[in-house]
């Protein structure tokens, strides 16, 4: 690719890796500094991390809020200061047998629109300030409970490890939903603590994990997904005239897409992608304009 060449790219995150640490690997490879991502991934998770270059950069704000699954490793039996693997241990609890349909009752009671506490070691902003900074500095924020959707949290195999119960899950789930929060809430549920040992997110939106590529193979070959196929993947389409192309490449609103603020890719005839629009008051707005039509 060339350097200006706008698209998007579907990572398959290392372990060990932070979201930026990947950023900033693509924007040496693509030589620009015009690379965002759309969703963090923690540094022990693994997964699709879907990068924008160029113009693509101002679709990652919509894709964040697509839904997102995960497969994970919940261990049960000991709580951790960051809720996951990369904390410390700050209680252990013997584990008795639990059942399969114990485990499923208290996943199900973590299912649908609940209301979540974000760990205290996230990227969450208090007064400013990332919540995690604020935790290493002994001053852990209490962060409020919002609302999340969980579609799925289905419990797969379990196994003993020591003392301790690992349990694989399967999670598909709103954007915001924190893993590590369910692998917590899982372990107060069932009396025990719990913490996350292993996650990998499987898909983001329409972007899935067996389409990833890994950082190495990305520096072989650099091709995106170019803006307009991304765009027409990820968002519902509609197909303007040549005569709305120009209109909103100029700021024009149009006639109200009937879908509500659910962001729409607006497409030129020759299937430039003009722009992407919402309904308010009526009529269709421009959220972002890619391209000035008849260009």
């Amino acid at each position: 690719m060339t350097a200006t060449e706008s698209g998007l790219l579907i990572v398959d995150k290392p372990g060990g890796w932070t979201s930026h640490d990947v950023v900033a690997k693509i924007r040496k490879l693509a030589a620009t500094k015009r690379v965002g991502h759309a969703g963090t991934l923690d540094p022990m998770a693994t997964g699709v991390l879907v990068i924008g270059v160029e113009k693509a950069t101002r679709l990652l704000g919509y894709l964040t809020l697509a839904d997102k699954e995960y497969t994970a490793t919940i261990r049960l039996g000991q709580k951790t200061d960051t809720d996951d693997a990369d904390g410390v241990v700050i209680e252990s609890v013997p584990v008795p047998h639990l059942g399969g349909a114990e485990l499923r009752s208290a996943a199900a009671e973590l299912t649908g629109e609940i209301r979540q506490v974000p760990p205290g070691v996230s990227a969450i902003k208090v007064g400013g300030r990332r919540s995690y900074r604020l935790a290493r500095a002994g001053q852990a924020p209490q962060l409020a409970a919002r609302t999340v959707l969980v579609q799925e949290f289905a419990v797969g195999a379990v196994r003993s490890a020591g003392d301790a119960l690992d349990v694989e899950v399967r999670v598909t789930c709103s954007s915001g939903t924190y893993i590590r929060a369910l692998a917590r809430d899982l372990g107060v549920a069932l009396g025990v603590g719990g913490h996350l040992t292993a996650l990998r997110r499987t898909r983001v939106g329409p972007y899935t994990a067996s389409k990833a590529r890994t950082l190495d193979q990305l520096a072989a070959d650099l091709a995106v997904i170019p803006l307009a196929a991304a765009a027409a993947k990820a968002f519902p389409r509609r197909d303007l005239s040549q005569a709305e192309a120009d209109a909103v490449a100029h700021g024009a609103k149009l006639s109200a897409t009937g879908t509500g603020d659910q962001a729409i890719a607006a497409f030129a005839p020759d299937g430039t992608l003009i722009a992407l629009l919402t309904d308010a008051d009526g009529r269709a707005r421009s959220l972002a304009v890619f391209a000035a039509a008849g260009s």
